[in-house]
């Protein structure tokens, strides 16, 4: 029996571009598919944002407003741009401001920077309160806040300086930490009998 060459040639033919088709396919391929990583940029965007909290019992406890919000995805972060925080106290305000905020998620931490100011105005029972620093963290719900930059704090007609401050009840006690230099006015004294 007889085979025809001539009708091998399809076969051949197919098999040659088979072969070629799988070559071509190897060498253009990447040796691994590039992942796609997270975005890096922010998934959300706002501007002039104000954001109000209240307590369990209903009552206003901050006021946060901000020229513009961006959110991370990539780390779950939201940055403020000027932030504005008014926060209320039982009888007290303080303001907060600073160039930029990051805020943690869940807002359990902020990290403000850039010309930190906290002001509290006086009150019957209290002196006037200033605070300023290039940075300040601030743990809201557990009303601390603590800075390693310096710090130049007044309160009434005293003034401190510190290299870094500690606040447990938001400002209410206040721990100045290294370096510290103060200047006290000395206080009147009443008539002498």
């Amino acid at each position: 029996m007889r085979v025809d060459t001539w009708r091998l040639y399809p076969i051949l033919a197919l098999a040659a571009l088979a072969g070629g088709s799988v070559w071509l396919e190897r060498v253009t391929r990447a040796d691994e598919p590039v992942a796609q990583g997270e975005p890096r940029g922010p998934d959300f965007i706002a501007e002039d944002t104000r954001v109000v909290g209240f307590g369990a019992d209903g009552r206003q406890r901050y006021e946060l407003l901000a020229d513009r919000l961006e959110h991370f995805p990539a780390t779950e972060i939201t940055r403020l741009h000027q932030p504005r925080l008014q926060m209320q106290g039982e009888d007290s305000e303080t303001l907060i401001t600073a160039r930029s905020a990051d805020v943690a998620p869940g807002g359990e931490q902020v990290d403000l920077a850039g010309e930190v100011k906290v002001r509290r105005p006086g009150s019957a029972g209290a002196l006037p309160l200033t605070l300023d620093s290039e940075t300040l963290t601030v743990w809201p719900d557990a009303h601390r806040a603590r800075t390693d930059s310096p710090v130049l704090l007044t309160r009434g007609n005293g003034r401190a300086s510190a290299q870094g401050m500690r606040a447990d009840n938001l400002f209410g006690t206040l721990e100045l930490v290294g370096e510290v230099k103060t200047l006290m006015p000395p206080r009147r004294q009443g008539p002498s009998s």
